[in-house]
């Protein structure tokens, strides 16, 4: 089983840098997404007896307890704790240093300042920093990967992270086909995600060019990486694209073919399910931001065989959705008294069944967003006309006149102002239950 994006549910992960405190006898600590919400889908794929790897994007840590707190089996990821003090000989690296009173980036690779979102920066793209959990089930742990296991050498120009993470899942599910164990592939990709640019650190990239791939209308190639040069300054002899968010997407759609074709490869793939999605709007369009519906309107592609439901569909579907599902697929029984926020999708797609939710919800902190069918109450408290999604997806015409509306417009808002209160609780259930 496949999974591309990011999983959540009822948790107290309010915001980035933005979580609660419980007390302990030795002072206060921050309170962990898996202690708020102690069943994952690793747990899930655990409990229905699939074989589990976690690759990809963590924003954690990287220590053992917290890692394997997530119930996988196996992971490979990359500049999780991007502050981490474990530092290992590669020097695609920034830190944060005051300049003149400002936080500012300064590239370890060349020693200079350089532009960019003050924030210190492990690369997960050329020359991958990476961190191993669970090697190969044979190595209990966790530890960082500092050589290509392919070429017996240290990570180096040539080497590009999410290739790194997928040649590892790849071998991942074809060790469970030889074992007989059905496999969940949980890829967190980092493309799409902006970072530093160490091949260009003076031009401000966000998202940094991508090995060169090309489709003939059957399948990709992919042109070998010859980069070469040192301290900030580096020739890549025409096998990197341009950078921009478009090469990342299409990275993206190359990773999913080789996923396609391995399971292929191993007789699967008529009994694989493969679900994409983004995890949030995009840079400057979406991320953090809560008017309308940007920060969280994204892609959700699935395909199942036995699906009754082809093309686009025209229903509410929400992150919290996938726990359910993927327990639904797998057959695990989840607690009665377990709190869930979303639904199982199976349903839906496997039968005549032609609605899902009513509405959804999401939230930044305090700011709470919530929609039906028809009607949108954004983060800032406005209403909008959501029946018909705009060609922009952001055009949506602005409610003020609710006497000019359809009264079904009026009914759905009643109804979703009566749910808002139940669903506050950033202030109420900030930290752990006392």
């Amino acid at each position: 089983m496949l999974m591309t994006g990011r999983y959540a549910t009822r948790t107290k992960w309010w915001d980035n840098r933005d979580f609660g405190k419980v007390d302990t006898p030795d002072g206060p600590r921050t309170w962990l997404l898996y202690e708020s919400s102690p069943i994952t889908i690793g747990q899930v794929a655990m409990l229905g007896g699939y074989g589990s790897v976690w690759a990809g994007k963590t924003q954690m840590q990287c220590n053992t307890e917290q890692i394997q707190r997530f119930g996988f089996d196996e992971g490979i990821l990359t500049a999780g704790d991007e502050s981490d003090i474990r530092k290992i000989d590669n020097s695609f690296r920034t830190r944060v240093e005051t300049v003149n009173g400002m936080p500012t980036v300064r590239n370890l690779d060349s020693g200079k300042l350089a532009p960019g979102y003050p924030l210190p920066r492990q690369s997960n793209a050329w020359k991958p920093h990476i961190t191993i959990m669970n090697d190969h089930c044979k190595e209990v742990g966790v530890k960082w990967q500092t050589v290509n296991p392919e070429t017996g050498r240290a990570y180096g120009l040539n080497d590009y992270g999410p290739d790194v993470e997928q040649d590892y899942c790849l071998d991942f599910m074809e060790r469970k086909q030889k074992e007989g164990e059905p496999f969940f592939v949980y890829h967190a990709t980092h493309l799409g995600h902006g970072t530093f640019d160490w091949f260009f650190p003076d031009s401000g990239n966000k998202w940094p060019g991508t090995p060169i791939i090309s489709w003939d209308g059957n399948e990709y190639s992919r042109i070998e990486p010859n980069i070469t040069g040192s301290n900030g300054v580096y020739e890549t002899h025409g096998t990197v694209t341009e950078p921009g968010l478009h090469s990342h997407v299409n990275y993206c759609d190359y990773l999913m073919w080789r996923y396609i074709e391995k399971t292929k490869q191993l007789g699967v793939y008529d009994n694989t399910i493969f679900i994409f999605a983004a995890d949030n709007g995009s840079h400057k369009f979406g991320k953090g931001r809560v008017d309308q519906q940007r920060g969280v309107h994204v892609p959700l592609i699935i395909y199942a065989p036995g699906m009754t439901k082809q093309g686009r569909q025209d229903i509410l579907v929400s992150f919290t959705d996938f726990l359910p599902t993927l327990a639904d697929i797998m057959d695990v029984k989840l607690p009665g008294n377990y709190p869930l926020d979303g639904q199982s999708l199976w349903p839906y797609l496997t039968t005549a069944k032609n609605d899902h939710h009513d509405w959804i919800y999401s939230y930044k902190k305090g700011k709470q967003l919530i929609r039906g069918r028809k009607v949108l109450r954004d983060g800032n408290g406005k209403w909008w006309d959501v029946e018909h999604l705009p060609p922009d997806h952001a055009d949506y015409r602005e409610i003020t006149d609710w006497g000019a509306v359809p009264e079904q417009y009026r009914e759905e808002r009643e109804k979703l102002l009566q749910i808002l209160p139940k669903m506050d609780l950033y202030e109420t259930e900030y930290d752990a239950p006392k």
